[in-house]
């Protein structure tokens, strides 16, 4: 049963983004990065909806307080797929590093491109953290936050925890708050996985670190303050709807 929803759901994800890709194909020259960001948030939404009706995977938000008015960076754990579908409909006024390849996409890219989103080349490792903390700059002077995923790629659950670099850069260029996001979504929807399992997601966004620590005392805390909280949110049993 569960292989037939996954598959169900499969089925309406593909049809409900290319229904909205392509509707919006005759006003993009005109629309707005900030009307296209809530596009994509309305998008997350019916996804949501689908996931809850065929899955039965729901999600709750905690800590929303701990978001600042102003734009921040925030730094989300990644478990699954399911993070890649998120943000937008908590936050529309975000900017998420891309790879470049992304954005050649035809169509998809270029509403990735119009909602200000920022393309990394991966020319090379100097190469990426040039261009991400560049587009960085300029999504924060636009008044858009920063989302990344400090780890890279996903983690599975109970995997050694593995930071990279480009979370501190960001940190020391741009001189805003982090804001650390803390979920248990691998237990639902694994990486690499194509089952998903009804149950309740909860993603969780924790105290603020403020800027100004140096680059050592910065990377422990998010590593503690995020690991700590992922790992107290998984001896929480999951509400599985009835």
């Amino acid at each position: 049963m569960l292989l037939v929803r996954s598959l169900l759901f499969n089925i309406v994800l593909w049809l409900w983004s290319a229904l909205l890709v392509l509707l919006l194909v005759p006003v993009a020259p005109f629309i707005s990065p900030r009307a296209i960001r809530r596009y994509a948030a309305f998008w997350m939404h019916g996804i949501h909806l689908a996931l809850a009706w065929i899955v039965g995977l729901r999600f709750r938000v905690q800590g929303l307080e701990h978001l600042p008015d102003a734009p921040c960076i925030i730094a989300s754990k990644h478990q699954s797929s399911f993070e890649t579908l998120l943000f937008h409909a908590i936050r529309p006024d975000i900017a998420i590093g891309l790879k470049e390849e992304l954005i050649r996409i035809p169509l998809f890219g270029w509403y990735l491109k119009i909602a200000q989103n920022i393309a990394i080349d991966r020319g090379g490792a100097a190469k990426a953290m040039r261009s991400l903390l560049k587009g960085a700059e300029a999504a924060v002077a636009k008044g858009l936050s920063i989302l990344i995923f400090p780890e890279g790629n996903r983690r599975a659950v109970g995997a050694a925890p593995d930071y990279k670099p480009g979370v501190a850069a960001l940190y020391k260029t741009l001189d805003v708050s982090v804001v650390p996001v803390a979920l248990d979504s691998g237990r639902f929807w694994p990486r690499r996985s194509f089952i998903k399992h009804p149950g309740t997601i909860t993603v969780r966004f924790l105290e603020p670190i403020p800027p100004g620590l140096d680059r050592r005392a910065f990377m422990r805390l998010l590593e503690e303050r995020t690991e700590a909280a992922c790992a107290e949110i998984m001896t929480t049993p999951s509400e599985t709807p009835g």
